[in-house]
């Protein structure tokens, strides 16, 4: 299979930054991105997210901040108080 030589700019930061958190997955920037257009053309757009695990700075701040989003996607996040009360009461008796 003939190569070809690839080549763009990026910010000298940005490019620091990448090749430390490749360090970290243990490979190297060039595996990265030669993993990137595989990937897109395998699966004909951006399939796949690769993050380091991070822990939450505030764990119950994070819950909040969960439970809000479920309560978005539910369409329950705008109930008054009374309304939150009653369904509690509800699924208590």
């Amino acid at each position: 299979m003939a190569t070809s030589f690839i080549q763009f700019r990026a910010d000298e930061t940005a490019k620091i930054k990448a090749m430390g958190i490749c360090e970290k997955l243990g490979i190297d920037l060039q595996t990265y991105l030669r993993m990137c257009v595989s990937r897109l053309i395998l699966e004909n757009g951006i399939p796949f997210s690769v993050k380091l695990d991070t822990v939450p700075e505030n764990p119950g701040l994070e819950a909040m901040k969960k439970a809000s989003r479920i309560a978005e996607e539910n369409g329950i996040a705008d109930m008054s108080l009374e309304e939150i009360n009653a369904e509690i009461a509800a699924a208590r008796e």
